[in-house]
C-alpha cells in the first residue's frame, strides 16, 4: 500500500458512536467545516509524505486527544503546533512546503480566546515537539498512534477516554499498513502501555517511554533523550 492508497484506505473506516475518525467526520458545531475531514487528511498526506524518505525512528502512542490529533490529524500534534504558534516549531518543520495548514475546531468548540485565536493547544504536543525540534529531528521522527481514532465518552465528543482492548484489536491492521510506508525506518518506540501492549501482540521489538500525559513529562524527556542519545 502506498501514500495515496493509505489515506484512501483510512478514510473510508466507519466508527461506533463514541469514536470519531477525524478523517471521515464532520460534527456540527465542533468541526468548523463540512469539508474538515479533508482538510485532515491533507495535512496527514503532506506530513507523511514530507519523511517517506527520511524516518529513521517512528514514535507510536495510544490514541488521538480533542485537543490533538482530533483537529491536527496528527498525533501528538495540536492545531496551535500545526499552524507555526509555538516559537520551536515551523508549519514547514511540520508539514514540509506546498501546504497551507487550516484549522478545523469550531469557535464554539474553543474555551479561551488563545484557543479561538490560535488554534487548540496540546500539552503533549508542545513536549514531544520541543523535544524533537531541540535534537534537529523534524524529518526523521514520524509520529503516530496505535488507535488512530478519537475515543471519546458517551454524549461528550470534546473528552478523551482510553480505547478498549477490543477497540484496538478491531483496527490493528492500520498500523501494519502505517508500518508499511516505512520499511527503512531503523527503530520503534512505544509512547505508553496502549503502543507496547499492541506492538508487542505483532512481536515488534520496541523500547517504551512514559507519555508525557499526566504528569509524566519529565520521565519521557529523559526516556526519549536516551534513545535519542542510542541511535542518533
Amino acid at each position: 500500500m502506498n501514500l495515496d492508497e493509505f489515506i484512501q484506505y483510512i478514510s473510508n473506516i466507519e466508527t461506533p458512536d463514541t469514536v470519531v475518525n477525524p478523517y471521515a467526520v464532520y460534527r456540527e458545531g465542533i468541526d468548523a467545516l463540512e469539508g474538515s475531514s479533508a482538510t485532515r487528511l491533507a495535512h496527514l498526506r503532506h506530513y507523511l509524505n514530507h519523511r517517506l524518505d527520511t524516518a529513521q525512528m517512528l514514535l507510536i502512542a495510544e490514541a488521538p486527544g480533542y485537543q490533538g490529533a482530533r483537529f491536527s490529524g496528527l498525533a501528538m500534534t495540536c492545531e496551535r503546533t500545526l499552524l507555526g504558534h509555538r516559537d520551536n516549531v515551523a508549519t514547514a518543520d511540520v508539514l514540509g512546503e506546498g501546504i497551507q495548514p487550516v484549522r478545523t475546531s469550531h469557535l464554539l468548540a474553543c474555551r479561551y480566546a488563545t484557543q479561538r485565536n490560535q488554534g487548540i493547544a496540546k500539552p503533549t504536543a508542545a513536549v514531544v515537539w520541543g523535544e524533537i525540534m531541540q535534537r534537529g529531528l523534524a524529518r526523521q521522527i514520524v509520529l503516530w498512534n496505535a488507535f488512530p481514532f478519537h475515543p471519546h465518552n458517551p454524549d461528550v465528543p470534546l473528552s478523551n477516554r482510553t480505547p478498549s482492548a477490543q477497540e484496538v484489536e478491531d483496527h490493528s491492521q492500520i498500523l501494519d499498513e502505517f508500518l508499511g510506508l516505512f520499511p527503512n525506518a531503523q527503530r520503534i518506540v512505544a509512547v505508553g502501555n496502549t503502543a507496547r501492549d499492541l506492538l508487542a501482540q505483532k512481536e515488534i521489538d520496541a523500547p517504551l517511554v512514559r507519555h508525557p500525559a499526566n504528569r509524566g513529562t519529565n520521565l519521557f524527556r529523559q526516556q526519549i533523550n536516551q534513545i535519542f542519545d542510542q541511535y542518533f
